[in-house]
């Protein structure tokens, strides 16, 4: 197919260059994917205290929109080097609504962000309530203060001076002994501000990528309409 009304090196100038973004927002989708994966695989005790949270949901529409994205930007591309209009207007009309959802996703993670604090706190005070009586609650406290290297919610004094072996470093791997208020090897700060601190790092990463993702779809919007009515 060739370019209508415009010179064929404008025309060939905007078909490379929407195949060139569109390659960046494939990489692009495939990191947001890949940093959702992680989040789920190296903090699985963090996704399970947060179970019922906004915050896990948002994870796994993160992976879903990072694979869609990337799927949509092969679409692009071969839509662009095929100069097929039909493809570019669809390719269009997809990106739109991605970059519509997207932004009504921001706008509502925004607003409920003061949630997550309370969201988690009502987490592990449940959790540590259980601990005695519910295996699977043991499990999940114990493998977040050794992974966290965190003890209680604000600190030891939370578990009422009975702290579970978790709460403090062992002398030798391994080797499990009873931990005590005043162990030398316990852990000093409590798991919320650990757990915030991660929330929000990972909130700043997502929002990062996705303002840099928005802009690089905008101006895919923008090259395949304009390519779209050069098409014949």
């Amino acid at each position: 197919m060739g370019f209508g009304r415009y010179m064929d090196s404008c025309g060939a100038c905007m078909k490379y260059t929407l195949f060139f973004i569109n390659l960046l927002t494939f990489l692009g989708g495939l990191a947001i994917a890949g940093l959702g994966i992680y989040m789920i695989v190296d903090k699985t005790f963090t996704v399970k205290i947060l179970g019922t949270s906004l915050y896990t949901g948002a994870i796994y529409v993160l992976i879903a929109t990072g694979i869609l994205v990337a799927l949509i930007s092969c679409f692009g591309c071969f839509g662009a080097a095929q100069e097929v209009r039909c493809m570019l207007v669809t390719y269009f009309i997809i990106i739109f609504l991605i970059f519509v959802t997207m932004l009504v996703g921001g706008i509502l993670g925004y607003v409920f962000r003061d949630k997550v604090e309370t969201s988690l706190r009502i987490s592990l005070e449940s959790e540590l309530h259980s601990y005695n009586t519910s295996s699977e609650a043991r499990k999940t406290w114990d493998d977040i203060q050794n992974g966290f290297e965190c003890c209680g919610i604000e600190g030891y004094r939370d578990w009422r001076g009975v702290l579970p072996d978790s709460c403090c470093k062992a002398p030798r791997p391994g080797v499990a002994y009873p931990c005590r208020e005043n162990d030398p090897n316990r852990w000093v700060q409590g798991c919320l501000t650990l757990f915030i601190n991660l929330v929000s790092k990972n909130a700043a990463i997502i929002g990062g990528v996705g303002i840099a993702l928005a802009c690089v779809m905008l101006l895919e919007m923008i090259f395949a309409c304009a390519l779209a009515n050069m098409i014949e």
